[in-house]
């Protein structure tokens, strides 16, 4: 202890104190000048999302290369101190564990680039576009919650970069960069079904087939990365039946941040082709009787299963 005190009396000195200061003060202006003239530099003539990227890239080699030069101005060559400021680090570590997780977190992120800066991702309940990427966190643009089809809600979102470790990621951006949309039309029982599947396949067709071939290249590029295979890429109308009436479910490929607007296009293509046939309806919640005596098939109707004088008193009921 007395001789970190020693120590400590010859670092502080008038003319060693000086000198410390000069060569602090010299440091930062040179490294103050190598990041404007970088910038001014590397900046000129580039596109918004490439300058976010080299100002990040540039910050992120000067400012720990400044501190690394500043720290041995002050410390080199003395032991006791260095030995000192290890205590303080494992006691800072301690009480600081959240901000180094986030550092953690935002070295994995630079690592292994589960996300970046344009990405469209899901952590947790929170979904939006990557907007900016820290130390200890990254901003999202908020998508969906109180809005419908992914679109913005406006709010900014700040979370923790530690966060990435323990909350489940989806990436809508990677893969083969289009995700799978579907949409349910209900049509009633009564309607021409086979009609109206046919008019939906071929509005599938005209709004999401064109997606398909651009879809193709792009899994193959993402096959070398990811295991991600499909037999089908084209639009397909599956059939099912509800409650309510027959259920047609129109099933394509579609750009992410371009889900509500093609939605919108097929939609009103969709309300303008069933308008055009008499014998296709949209099913909704109704009530209505029905009597099997003259609605049913003529193998289900009363007199086909029980005898005549059973057929009458049963219609009769």
């Amino acid at each position: 202890m007395d001789s970190l005190n020693l120590l400590l009396d010859g670092l502080f000195s008038g003319d060693f104190l000086e000198s410390k200061i000069f060569y602090t003060i010299l440091a930062i202006v040179v490294f103050w000048l190598i990041h404007r003239v970088s910038l001014m530099a590397l900046l000129r003539d580039r596109d918004v999302q490439m300058q976010y990227r080299i100002r990040k890239t540039i910050d992120y080699i000067t400012y720990p290369l400044a501190f690394l030069v500043i720290g041995r101005i002050w410390f080199a060559g003395f032991q006791a101190v260095s030995t000192y400021l290890g205590l303080l680090s494992a006691g800072l570590a301690i009480a600081l564990q959240s901000p180094l997780v986030n550092l953690a977190g935002w070295a994995f992120i630079l690592w292994r680039q589960p996300l970046k800066v344009g990405d469209r991702v899901q952590l947790g309940d929170h979904r939006g576009d990557v907007i900016d990427q820290r130390i200890f966190m990254f901003s999202l643009m908020e998508i969906g919650n109180w809005v419908d089809s992914d679109q913005s809600t406006g709010r900014v979102i700040h979370i923790p970069n530690g966060k990435i470790f323990n909350e489940v990621l989806a990436n809508y951006s990677q893969g083969f960069q289009y995700i799978w949309n579907e949409i349910p039309v209900l049509v009633t029982f009564e309607s021409d079904w086979r009609k109206a599947k046919q008019l939906l396949n071929e509005i599938a067709q005209l709004h999401g087939a064109s997606l398909s071939d651009s879809a193709a290249r792009r899994l193959r590029e993402a096959a070398k990365k990811f295991m991600i295979f499909y037999n089908k890429l084209t639009p397909v109308v599956y059939t099912t039946v509800k409650d309510s009436g027959v259920m047609l479910t129109i099933r394509y490929l579609c750009d992410p941040r371009k889900r509500r607007g093609s939605e919108q296009e097929i939609w009103e293509s969709i309300l303008d082709a069933f308008a055009e046939h008499d014998n296709i309806d949209f099913a909704y919640p109704t009530q209505r009787f029905y009597r099997n005596a003259s609605e049913g098939k003529p193998g289900t109707r009363p007199e086909s299963i029980y005898p005549p004088g059973e057929s009458e008193e049963i219609r009769n009921h």
